[in-house]
């Protein structure tokens, strides 16, 4: 695994490093960092039937972090599962976020969304976020690959372990909601 984790001393970097370690899956990576660009693969079984982790997956609401939403309140997102529908945030007097659109949608199996998450909003780069359910040698696998891209001076090298800490959070959360009924 390769991390952009720009740090001044060993220790933050061992502190860092230690962080991620007991956030990430069992299986993440982030490469191709460069200043214009990044994709973070996460990668896991997970202990549930394809069917149970779909109807997982597509209830955001219920395993998304309000700590990483615009008003603190997981209950304020949708997500419209068909090509052109929103992953919108909607709260107080008119507030709204599209923090994604569906682009492609195969039940079950795959769900695609062109999607700045957070701080890529505002930058002038293009985010592909795939989940991907599949069967392997009787085993539920989640791959979610989110691939970003932009002009060199978005800086997006140093965006791209803040994402991928994000990501990974919220791949532990539609997890264990598809195994235990909790995202917790």
């Amino acid at each position: 695994m390769r991390y952009a984790v720009a740090m001044n001393t060993g220790f933050a970097r061992w502190v860092a490093s230690l962080a991620l370690a007991c956030v990430l899956p069992a299986c993440a990576e982030t490469g191709n960092v460069t200043p214009n660009g990044f994709i973070v693969i996460l990668r896991d079984e997970v202990k549930a039937p394809p069917a149970d982790l779909w109807r997982a997956l597509t209830q955001l609401p219920r395993w998304w972090s309000g700590g990483h939403t615009y008003s603190g309140e997981p209950s304020n997102l949708s997500l419209d599962v068909q090509a052109g529908g929103c992953w919108c945030e909607r709260w107080g007097d008119g507030n709204a976020v599209e923090h994604g659109r569906v682009v492609q949608v195969q039940p079950g199996r795959m769900l695609r969304l062109y999607a700045n998450l957070g701080p890529l909003q505002e930058l002038p780069v293009h985010g592909v976020l795939t989940f991907t359910i599949a069967m392997q040698e009787s085993k539920t696998i989640l791959r979610w690959t989110y691939r970003v891209s932009g002009p060199p001076d978005a800086g997006l090298d140093k965006l791209a372990p803040l994402v991928e800490g994000v990501l990974a959070e919220q791949f532990k959360r539609v997890r264990s909601l598809a195994e235990s009924g909790r995202p917790e």
